[in-house]
């Protein structure tokens, strides 16, 4: 599923009325008809029913009076509360306004001033709902374009929506985005409406994804006539990660353990073997045909027990965490591998944090940088150094904090240009290769950014955004509050390594893995509620991604 900003769907929206010559009005009335057309789908039948409508000043408002319209056309009973009189609107939606005050539907102006004022709108509501009940509310205030805090009356407004729907159980459509969202970033601007549908137009935005969308409730993405060329022509750069955009080939029934790619895990030390331990099954989970990790040789006896399918390398050097004098047998155990990971469980010490900072710079083949490997480039002044090959770094916000220099309230107030913002400032330290672009699987796959010399970002967390330096970036849509347990990143760049070394390009397997690791997840959670740990996680990813390939169409 394609994602666009505020700013693309005005775009699209132009492009379709000045270059196509379909009028505004025609797209607005697509809406508002479609936007009835859910309500009645899930609703059921809403003759004979009251539905609210709170009306702004702006199309938003347009949108909700053609949904009122269609409603009273079919034999319900629309109840209209406007932030200004319905005679002040312009455009599009004083046309449509036009038409409500013709048709004689109710509408009054939305007053908060007073308690009185506030009991009034409520006596309103009530002597219509005793005489024909409430179905839902449908919020029509702002639509995409807010970009600034809400207060006064629309504050007001959106607090007293809420409050119905939380006393008397009404259900709220908001149309577009819940009023009070900011369209790219999904920052709540003061205050906003809590809805259990959303009726979105063309396309799905940002935040209907991120921050774990609860305010959006049920989304429905419902077309207006924009012209699939116009979209073509503005190539929007971020998708949502859904089952439809996962890309895992058909396992060839005469390969082999060495058709599916060798992986090198560099991780673990005293106290943090089970960081390293996870990520070896999740690869392992992933498909990879062979995992090696190298390991000190104080904890090798650890890793061989815990893990008989993974071979172990302790390195003499390293005694309880990996040393800078094992660099030559690290490089050497990497020749032939097809990607590494490094980083989980490794810990900071003095000489492992040399050999991260050698490593990074020198191994050529994909690399997973995660946990503390993140952490000691962080730290060093010299970040970002220039890779040896493709990276996709694997930060939490507050690794990102550390990685970027932006605080943890940049970084959520918007993950998108955070994790781009990073991207391209290690892109900007990338050498120039050249190399064959891999093979496409499907639509989403047909233009991923190039093998070599990229660097890939997979800033975790509610609405986990993947982001690489050409400007392409995804929101995953799978996960929930159950991931939010120590270890759940050491199975995801496990995940991640196992599909590089499957030679996924470094898009592929970063997305691939961040959709498939929440829905392992969520399928967790169905069976059993949160409390499911990070081994569970990777023991369900076959599951996973078998049933991905059943959700495919």
């Amino acid at each position: 599923m394609k994602l666009v900003t505020a700013h693309e769907m005005q775009e699209l929206d132009r492009t379709a009325t000045s270059e196509y010559g379909i009028p505004s009005i025609i797209l607005m009335e697509n809406a508002g008809h479609n936007t009835f057309l859910f309500m009645e789908k899930i609703l059921g039948q809403l003759a004979g029913k009251t539905v609210i409508f709170f009306i702004g000043p702006g199309n938003n408002g347009g949108d909700g009076l053609v949904v009122a319209r269609k409603l009273y056309q079919a034999g319900g009973r629309p109840i209209l509360f406007t932030i200004k009189p319905l005679a002040e609107l312009r455009g599009d939606a004083a046309t449509n306004a036009a038409i409500i005050k013709r048709l004689g539907i109710s509408s009054f102006n939305i007053s908060f001033s007073t308690s009185k004022d506030r009991n009034k709108t409520t006596e309103i509501i009530f002597k219509q709902h005793a005489a024909h009940p409430v179905a839902c509310m449908v919020d029509a205030l702002f639509g995409t374009g807010l970009g600034r805090k809400v207060t006064g009356l629309f504050a007001e407004t959106i607090d007293f929506i809420n409050q119905l729907k939380t006393e008397f159980g009404w259900p709220v459509l908001a149309i577009d985005l819940p009023s009070g969202m900011e369209a790219d970033t999904g920052r709540i601007m003061e205050t906003a409406v809590t809805a259990d549908l959303t009726v979105t137009y063309g396309l799905a935005k940002p935040a209907h994804f991120l921050h774990g969308g609860k305010r959006i409730g049920k989304l429905e993405v419902v077309d207006i006539d924009i012209p699939g060329d116009a979209v073509k022509q503005l190539a929007p750069a971020g998708r949502v990660l859904t089952a439809d955009t996962t890309n895992l080939p058909q396992r060839n029934i005469n390969s082999h353990k060495g058709t599916h790619g060798h992986l090198l895990i560099l991780a673990g030390s005293t106290g943090m073997t089970g960081a390293a331990i996870l990520s070896c099954k999740a690869a392992l989970r992933s498909g990879c045909g062979l995992v090696t990790t190298a390991v000190p040789h104080n904890l090798n006896l650890i890793f061989e027990t815990a893990l008989p399918e993974v071979m172990t390398i302790p390195l003499p050097e390293s005694t309880d965490s990996l040393s800078m004098d094992d660099f030559t047998e690290i490089m050497d155990t990497a020749a032939g591998k097809t990607a590494v990971v490094l980083g989980p469980g490794l810990g900071r010490d003095r000489k492992t944090a040399r050999l991260v900072k050698n490593l990074y710079q020198e191994i050529t083949v994909p690399m997973v940088v995660d946990a503390d490997a993140l952490n000691i480039l962080a730290a060093d002044p010299a970040f970002p150094a220039k890779p040896g090959g493709p990276r996709i770094l694997t930060p939490h916000p507050g690794e990102m904090m550390r990685l970027s220099g932006l605080t943890i309230k940049e970084i959520e107030d918007d993950r998108i240009k955070a994790a781009l913002k990073l991207s391209r400032k290690c892109r900007a330290q990338a050498p120039l290769q050249s190399g064959k672009r891999p093979a496409a699987g499907n639509d989403f796959h047909k233009n991923p950014p190039a093998i070599h010399g990229n660097v890939i970002i997979v800033l975790k967390g509610a609405g986990t955004v993947v982001a690489a330096n050409n400007g392409q970036w995804a929101i995953n849509s799978s996960g929930n509050s159950g991931l939010a347990s120590g270890g759940m990143g050491d199975v995801l760049a496990g995940m991640i390594g196992g599909l590089l070394a499957r030679r996924h390009c470094p898009w592929q397997a970063a997305c691939n893995a961040v959709y498939l690791h929440g829905l392992a997840a969520d399928m967790l959670a169905d069976k059993t509620g949160c409390g499911f740990t990070p081994s569970e996680v990777a023991d369900q990813l076959p599951a996973a991604m078998k049933l991905t390939q059943k959700l495919k169409p």
